[in-house]
């Protein structure tokens, strides 16, 4: 799986894009934390069957977070939040970090779950169902444009239609091993447990990791300039 310093190298880059002059050491610890924060779905195995990439993978949580900072301090008339935050500069400094870490937990972390194993439970607890980014976009000149992303399947007896966009199982059938559960509990073996804690699993991997630091030190030395 994408390890959780593959996620950090993915959020220095959009926050290297998307804080502008709030891009500092406070801003990024900030996104760190959140970028870190859904893995801790981990720790609620034992007690939930499916917990890990469902309840802190989910971007029905987000979504409604958006909505809220959306509405209070774009539409409604005294906004709560810049009221508790003080002035006017620290208010939207720490609003534009607000969005930027929505924008980290959904593309950084989430989005990039979405395309491994068994991808991930996307809008737990409105509906469970696990799903994954896989497939292709191709233009081909024998058979011109195709993509298998989203397929729609029609039934030849019923006539009904049926998408699948991805679709991998449920809490009750999906198990994606973690260091907290590296094996799924209902697994019965005699081999000695292997916990492992990836860093790079994938060349890919490793070369977003370096494009994120090299990323933190070019804001860094144009700060010097």
């Amino acid at each position: 799986m994408p390890s959780t310093v593959v996620h950090a190298g993915f959020a220095l880059l959009l926050a290297a894009g998307l804080l502008g002059r709030y891009y500092d050491r406070r801003a990024l610890a900030a996104l760190f934390v959140v970028v870190v924060l859904p893995e801790v779905d981990s720790f609620l195995g034992p007690l939930m069957s499916g917990a890990h990439r469902t309840v802190g993978h989910t971007l029905a949580f987000p979504a409604l977070a958006a909505g809220l900072l959306y509405y209070d301090t774009r539409i409604r008339d005294r906004s709560l939040v810049r009221s508790r935050l003080g002035g006017p500069e620290r208010a939207g400094r720490w609003i534009a970090v607000a969005w930027v870490a929505l924008f980290v937990h959904a593309f950084a972390h989430v989005g990039l779950d979405w395309t491994h194993l068994d991808g991930v439970n996307v809008v737990w607890p409105l509906r469970d169902q696990f799903v994954r980014l896989d497939g292709e976009i191709v233009f081909s000149t024998a058979e011109g444009f195709a993509q298998t992303f989203v397929e729609i399947r029609t039934d030849p007896e019923t006539g009904r239609r049926a998408v699948d966009a991805g679709a991998t199982g449920t809490t009750e059938t999906v198990h994606v091993n973690n260091p907290v559960e590296p094996r799924d509990p209902d697994e019965i073996t005699e081999e000695p447990v292997d916990r492992r804690f990836p860093v790079a699993n994938a060349g890919w991997r490793l070369y977003l990791i370096g494009l994120g630091l090299f990323t933190l030190a070019a804001r860094r030395l144009q700060g010097d300039v």
